[in-house]
């Protein structure tokens, strides 16, 4: 538990009055961020990270200060800590000063109660201070500091900075309050430490916390201090030396602009304490520092005592004594040199409490309640400020489009986990979220989003931001026009459809007019009606109602409906409405006594149940009858239900008569009414009728009621009668405020409906779709420069009313008014007895051009001003102003008021103070008046002005930087790398859609200058509509540059420059400008004209373009402009001849453009000719064609022709020369084309005799034919032999063909092919001899080169063979063979050759050396085609293992035993004979011989001989044949490599037998004859 704060622990009444059941939230969350932020709540944990060191340190500063003031002496202290440590100690120690001392009390007990129950031993290095001698002096030898030390407590939800900082704040408050109560004294120290110790105690109790106390003295000598200080006052003596040396040496290199290295901190404190604002500045010559509250220095001598102001060792204090809520304001600290001047800003929010105030706990001083302040859960702060940042402008929407509305707020301060109220508001009624309609609070932004909008959401748009009890609010009109009709001219839907007076079975529907009628008068309106759950649309009234309210009757009790309303005229139905909220047909009592109980979810339907009575009672009269709206169409009746009516429900019958009868008529018999309302259709317009009602149950019907009075039937309500006196006025560039004097007498007013029409179009457009009340309207969505004229009806549920009169003509511009006031108002130069102001033009002209400035000054002596004096009495037209005579040293102080032709506007704020003396700085003082013109997406023009100061020396160029809108400043990029020396600077690349800042520094011989202030942010983007400047030649040839600009005011002007420089009074241009267009015509365009020429619109948003002529751009607009003075006829094609196809000749040339005007003379060697029997002329107009024929040339022919052209002032001509060789050759050229026409009427060769080589190397003879029939004859001819064709030509294709197969020479020679008929002949040659044979040998050769197969490797029995096929092959085509790229010497070993169609080489007994690459080059006579194989690794071994394998083969082969001949077949011998057989055998080595006989071995004997004789010969021999030597007997011949067998037959036979075997077969043969 934290303790209590001392306001909560000093009024008894806090639990009874501030902490009631309302604020226990706020209470709490406001204790939480105490918690968290509030020094003096964690202050004795900060301090415990100090170390003894630190504190005996510290405490010698506050021991010597404790005999002066209370204020003196924490300045003193303070000061003399921080000026002797290093910067980086200098900023921690300031920071943590400021944010301690801001929450400092004088009562030292407060603090100690809090800290001392969070107490660390942790230490920390001690901080150096440095005291003078005298103030060593005034300290005691030995005195005691308390060192604190406990338990070390982590506090969450700070950074290790933010931790550190509050540490050492809150250590330094507590010595200096602890030390300061009593001077120095240790006993009241010890006293004090006591007391505290006592109160850490409660304290520990309240908290429920165990840290403890502890205090410990340490002692110093004095000799050890004074030595110390002695040997820092050495050093700084010895550096101040050094400093000063460098200073003599170069003073200029030492100045430098003011650096602000400990910034003042922003502070929120109670109401009544002081607060002190610190900051430490360096820079030389050292800064004037100037303290500003909300822009407007401080006078101390103005408010004695409330503010002090304090330098001291480069530390700077401003002090306000007993804060109030006045004192909430945004402080400044100004530091100037001559270096420039820099600023720093802290706010100071002041915060109040709610309760009673303890005066003994604040300081002495009044105090005020401000009129507006925000009460936060977490404190209190003073009037917030609210703004609102890229807000929603005037809306246009469409029916059933979505919009959305939205604007960024910022709010100050920023107080975290608190959320603003964001409500929005339409014409002053809250907006709800709803179907149509969602709002959205994403924490910086409030959006409105509109999901189908509707005529009904038209209205003033605002919206409200609440902190507190402050709020601030802004607003804009919103329109929605009609959604195209889907019939052209049917009228705008209806609006603000609305269910009034619910009952059981009735309910009423009004709704509001649509502005738009369609053209045409609106006959009425059609109410749709729809049950909720359901999709289905019924129609309630059969004919059109002009009364913008009807009764809906017939509704079933306890269901609920929407409605719609449709408007219709003559063209057709409009379209519907929005649908009506939803409502249920039931009786008010039963509705409300439904709300006032929990129900179940509303299901769109009530079951509504009756009881049955007991015992029926016939009901009585109904009372209080009345005629509540009478109109033409219906009438509706209202009463109240009987008081006697028993306990069942009851139904009405209402009756009718006419004024005068009694003949009263039930009106609805058919069906009984449940509401005590009715409406009655049907009744005759202009009748008068009376009207009673009665009262039915299950007990009878009752008594009638009293008759109504008499009511004629009729528009009870009378239509509005039209406005008067229109009056309209000037409001801003597109809107105007519309004024009228409301309609007399009208009832019921619903509103009033505007149309504007443009001066002289006669159509009359809405202004508004929802009516507006009041009297007074600001028309939207006007075209600036336009006038217009305006018209007003009024509108009420009876329609209607007439147009008002129109108004007067008001052209649509911006009101007048006087100008904002200019601001930063800065000193741009200073002389002894004058100095140049610079100022920022107002953000707001008034609506008109400013005319001038009015600079006022005053002087500024101790802090107090005197009187303004008028600086100058005729107005100045720059933001730059130079005031004379002023004196030297003393400082001023300036206002600037702006005028226009409405007036003076206010002044500004007044200035800072400057002081009147002579300026000594080297470099150029910043340039001035940057503005930026002709935005695009990615680029722009920057402009500036030189600055008032340039220094030394004059300025020799300028350097233009660049960062986007929200980066850090060490973003900025420069945009040139050498300096400019023009006042401009087109930027280029620039990204679409990013917001930039610019700056812009001058440079001279001494160095660069101070930037200029910021140009921007401006967004690169091109604006719609954007028009650039373009040049422009008229026919004259006069050179101009146009500029349109669409978005002109009337008090626009157009203004050119050239190089941005006013081109007024130029002696070589002439500007004229006419309305929204404007040019600059060029008197004699040259080279000095050359330059960036622009033109700025103004009063207009900054719209301006630019054109740039540079020497090229000059030579093409000099050569246009001779083209426009001396115009010639675009010519696209010159004279040209050409043969047509019966040898005609045609002269022809084509023009780009002839108008029907347009004439052509035709010249002949310089005489013209005319159309006539050898000329014949034509000239297509359309086309630009010009030609002529001539039938034939003749010799007389030749010479010069020309086509002369006249188009207007254009003119033109092209000339032909036919002479000579040219001539002669197209004479020739018609000549041929003459008899080709006539060749062409009989058969003829389209295509001549050609051959072609076909892909298997044959040679085919093709010509192509035309103007066949069947008796067309084709003879082919050799050398004029003909050559007979086996197949006859069909003609089909046309094409006629001789195949030549394997051609060689032979088939040289001439070829012809002859074509005729009975019409004639014609006939084609072909020459295949010398050159042509040749090319046709190499084109075959080609061929069959490109046939040739891969090179294959094949073993045989003497080597290796290489080999490819080809198609076929010619002695023409050259083989060259080569082994590694060598060519190969044939030999017997290696041999090439072609055998048929295939190419080979031949490698005998291969050796290793014949590996590698072998190529094969085929040439053709003109190209060589290569194969190649590679003989080598793999492919080697296998094919020399295959040679080896082959000649083994074949020695074999060679050596084997064989038989060479000398056996015959068959032996046939008679018996008794010698057969005696030879046979020579073969072998190496001889072989062996042996003889079968019937496959069985033969040996030799007597009867058979066998002898085998000198290895060759073998011999058989028989001596006496017999029949047993028949058969089969076989030779076998063998050795080592082989044998073989050779067989033959001997048949032995008998003469006697065969005799008789012949005469028997004679005889078969003679029985057969027979």
């Amino acid at each position: 538990m934290m303790a209590l704060p001392f306001y909560q622990r000093s009024h008894q009444h806090y639990d009874l009055s501030y902490r009631n059941k309302d604020l226990r939230t706020t209470v709490s969350h406001y204790q939480q961020e105490k918690k968290r932020s509030a020094i003096y709540t964690h202050g004795s944990t900060a301090y415990s990270t100090r170390s003894s060191a630190a504190h005996r340190q510290e405490s010698e500063a506050f021991s010597q200060a404790a005999a002066a003031s209370h204020q003196q002496q924490a300045s003193q202290a303070y000061s003399l800590g921080a000026t002797q440590s290093s910067r980086a100690s200098e900023v921690k120690t300031a920071s943590a000063y400021d944010y301690g001392y801001s929450r400092g009390h004088t009562d030292s007990s407060l603090l100690l109660d809090d800290y001392s129950s969070k107490l660390s031993p942790k230490t920390k290095r001690a901080k150096h201070s440095l005291l003078s001698g005298e103030e060593k002096e005034n300290l005691r030898g030995d005195y005691m500091v308390p060192i604190f030390s406990g338990r070390q407590v982590h506090v969450s939800g700070i950074t290790d900075s933010e931790e550190e900082r509050i540490k050492e704040a809150a250590a330094y408050i507590a010595q200096r309050n602890l030390l300061a109560s009593e001077e120095g004294s240790v006993t009241s120290k010890q006293s004090r430490a006591s007391k505290q110790s006592r109160a850490s105690k409660q304290s520990v109790v309240s908290r429920e916390s165990t840290l403890q106390q502890e205090e410990t003295f340490e002692k110093k000598s004095r000799k050890v201090a004074i030595r110390e200080k002695a040997e820092r006052l050495s050093l700084r003596k010895t550096l101040e030396e050094t400093e000063a040396y460098h200073a003599k040496l170069n003073e200029d290199h030492l100045l430098h602009a003011p650096e602000f290295i400990i910034k003042p901190r922003s502070h929120t404190v109670w109401e009544k304490e002081n607060v002190k604002l610190h900051c430490s500045i360096a820079g030389w010559p050292e800064p004037r520092v100037t303290w500003y509250k909300n822009q407007v220095p401080i006078n101390v001598h103005a408010n004695p005592g409330k503010y002090i102001i304090e330098s001291r060792y480069g530390m700077h204090t401003l002090e306000i004594n007993a804060c109030d809520f006045e004192d909430t304001a945004q402080y400044r600290a100004s530091a100037m040199n001559v270096k420039g001047e820099l600023s720093a800003y802290a706010s100071v929010v002041v915060k109040r409490y709610k309760g009673e105030f303890d005066e003994t706990r604040f300081h002495a001083g009044a105090t005020t309640m401000p009129l507006s302040f925000g009460v936060t859960p977490y404190g209190y702060a003073s009037k917030f400020e609210i703004h609102f940042d890229d807000k929603f402008d005037v809306s246009f929407g469409r029916e059933g489009e979505t919009m959305s509305l939205g604007c960024r707020v910022v709010i100050t301060p920023d107080i975290k986990h608190f959320q603003p109220e964001i409500q929005w508001y339409r014409n002053g009624e809250p907006v709800s979220p709803s179907k149509w309609v969602q709002t959205h609070w994403s924490g910086e932004r409030a959006t409105l989003t509109f999901s189908h909008l509707n005529k009904e959401d038209e209205g003033l748009y605002t919206i409200r931001v609440r902190m507190g009890e402050y709020y601030e609010q802004y607003s804009a009109y919103v329109f929605v026009r009609d959604a195209d009709a889907e019939i052209l001219g049917a009228p705008a839907s209806p609006l603000d459809v609305v269910c009034l007076d619910a009952n059981k079975d009735y309910i009423i529907i009004s709704w509001k007019q649509p502005a738009v009628d369609g053209g045409s008068l609106i006959l009425g309106y059609f109410i749709d009606k729809c049950e909720v759950g359901t999709d289905s649309w019924s129609q309630c009234n059969d004919t059109p109602v002009k009364f913008a309210r009807f009764p809906v009757t017939g509704l079933i009790e306890g269901r609920s409906y929407i409605f719609r309303v449709r408007a219709v005229n003559k063209t057709g139905i409009g379209l519907p409405s929005r649908v009506s909220e939803p409502v249920a047909a039931l009786d008010p009592a039963e509705k409300a006594r439904l709300k006032s109980r929990p129900s179940a979810p509303w299901t769109g339907q009530i079951i509504v149940t009756e009881e049955e009575p007991s015992e029926g009672i016939v009901p009585g009269p109904p009372t209080d009858l009345r005629v509540t709206e009478a109109t033409r169409s219906y009438v509706v009746l209202s009463w109240k239900p009987p008081g006697q009516r028993g306990h069942e429900g009851i139904m009405y019958f209402v009756e009718k008569c006419e004024a005068g009868t009694e003949n009263w008529q039930r009106v609805n018999t058919e069906l009984p009414v449940k509401s005590p309302r009715f409406a009655l259709f049907d009744l005759a317009e202009g009748k008068s009728y009376c009207f009673r009602v009665r009262c039915s149950n299950s007990a009878g019907v009752g008594e009638p009621s009293e008759a109504t009075e008499v009511t004629v039937v009729g528009d009870k309500l009378d239509i509005p009668k039209a406005p008067t006196k229109i009056i309209p006025s000037r409001n801003t560039d597109t809107s105007v405020v519309v004024t009228w004097e409301e309609s007399k007498d009208a009832k019921e007013l619903v509103g009033y409906y505007l149309e504007a029409s443009a001066v002289g179009s006669g159509k009359w457009e809405p202004c508004n779709n929802n009516p507006v009340k009041g009297s007074r309207f600001t028309c939207h969505g006007l075209v600036t420069g336009q006038s217009y004229i305006f018209r007003v009806r009024a509108v009420n549920a009876a329609g209607l009313s007439e147009y008002s009169q129109d108004s007067e003509a008001i052209e649509v511009k911006a009101a007048i008014a006087a100008p904002s006031p200019p601001y930063d108002i800065t000193c741009l130069e200073s002389f002894r007895d004058s100095m140049v102001l610079g100022w920022k033009q107002p953000d707001k002209s008034g609506g008109a051009e400013i005319t001038g400035y009015y600079v006022n000054y005053r002087e500024v002596i101790d802090g107090v001003p005197g009187k303004w004096k008028e600086a100058n009495v005729k107005a100045v037209s720059e933001e730059a102003y130079k005031i004379s005579n002023l004196k030297e040293n003393v400082v001023y102080q300036f206002q600037v008021a702006a005028m226009n032709i409405a007036g003076l506007g206010v002044p500004s704020a007044v200035s800072a103070c400057f002081k009147c003396e002579e300026w000594t700085i080297a470099v150029p003082g910043p340039p001035q008046a940057l503005k930026y013109s002709e935005v695009r997406k990615n680029s722009l023009v920057l402009h500036w002005k030189p600055p008032a100061h340039s220094g030394r020396t004059p300025v020799t160029g300028y350097f233009v930087d660049m960062k986007e809108a929200n980066a850090k400043d060490d973003q900025w990029r420069g945009l040139n790398k050498a300096a400019v020396k023009t006042i401009y600077l087109k930027v280029q690349g620039l990204k679409e859609g990013v917001s930039y800042v610019f700056r812009v520094r001058a440079i001279n011989q001494a160095g660069v200058g101070k930037p200029s202030d910021l140009a921007g942010p401006v967004v690169a983007e091109t604006h719609p509509g954007t028009k650039e400047v373009v040049v422009n030649v008229d026919d004259d040839g006069v050179i101009s540059l146009n500029f349109e600009c669409a978005q002109i005011s009337p008090k626009s002007e157009f203004l050119w420059s050239k190089d941005y420089v006013s081109t007024e009074g130029s002696p070589r241009l002439e500007v004229e400008s006419k309305g929204n267009k404007t040019k600059i015509t060029f008197k004699d365009l040259g080279m000095e004209d050359v330059g960036i020429y622009s033109c700025d619109v103004t009063d207009t948003d900054g719209i301006a373009s630019s054109y740039l002529i540079d020497e090229e751009e000059l030579k093409r607009l000099l050569a246009l402009s001779q083209e426009h003075k001396f115009p010639i006829v675009p010519v696209k094609s010159q004279l040209a001849v050409e043969i047509l196809e019966k040898g005609q000749v045609r002269f022809w040339m084509q023009a780009e453009k002839l108008s029907g005007n347009a004439k052509v003379n035709y010249i002949f060697n310089e005489r013209e000719i005319f159309e006539g029997p050898k000329y014949k002329m034509h000239i297509d107009r359309n086309t630009g064609i010009i030609e002529m024929f001539m039938e034939k040339l003749q010799d007389d022919d030749e010479g010069t022709y020309t086509f002369q052209i006249h188009d207007g002032k254009a003119t033109n001509h092209s000339t032909l020369v036919l002479l000579g060789d040219v001539y002669k050759k197209l004479q020739k050229e018609a000549e041929f084309q003459r008899q080709e026409w006539i060749r062409k009427q009989g058969p003829h060769f389209a295509e001549y005799l050609s051959w072609e080589v076909t892909g298997d190397c044959n040679v085919l003879l093709k010509c192509k034919v035309a103007n066949i029939k069947k008796e067309t004859h084709i003879v082919w001819y050799k050398d004029e032999r003909e050559i007979s064709v086996d197949e006859k030509h069909d003609f089909k294709d046309g094409i006629c063909t001789l195949l030549i197969t394997e051609f060689s020479k032979k088939d040289a020679g001439i070829y012809e092919v002859i074509l005729k008929d009975d019409r004639g002949k014609d006939k084609s040659r072909l020459k295949l001899v010398d050159e042509a044979f040749k090319d046709l040998i190499t084109e075959i050769c080609k061929k069959i080169a490109l046939s040739a197969t891969d090179l294959k490797i094949q073993s045989t029995a003497e080597g290796i063979r290489l080999y490819s096929f080809v198609t076929y092959y010619l002695d023409d085509l050259k083989v060259n063979w080569s082994h590694n790229g060598t060519a190969i010497k044939y030999s017997e070993r290696v041999k090439g050759g072609v055998t048929g169609e295939q190419i080979w080489l031949q490698i005998n007994e291969p050796t290793p050396s014949d590996k590698g690459k072998y190529v094969m080059e085929l040439f053709d006579g003109k190209t060589g085609h290569q194969k190649t194989v590679d003989l080598s690794g793999q492919a080697y071994d296998e094919a020399f293992a295959e040679f080896q394998r082959l000649k083994q083969a074949a020695i074999a082969e060679k050596n084997r035993a064989r038989v060479l001949g000398g056996l015959p077949d068959v032996v046939t011998i008679q018996e008794g004979k010698a057969l005696n057989l030879t046979c020579n055998v073969w072998g190496d080595p001889s072989p062996e011989v042996s003889w079968l006989k019937n496959e069985k071995l033969l040996t030799s004997d007597d009867h058979c001989s066998l002898k085998f004789e000198a290895g060759k010969t073998a011999y058989f021999t028989i001596t006496d044949v017999t029949t047993a030597d028949s058969g089969k007997y076989g030779l076998v011949v063998k050795n080592k490599y082989g044998s073989e067998t050779s067989d033959f037959t001997v048949s032995v036979f008998i003469p006697e037998e065969e005799a008789r075997k012949t005469a028997q077969e004679s005889q078969k043969g003679g029985k057969k004859a027979k």
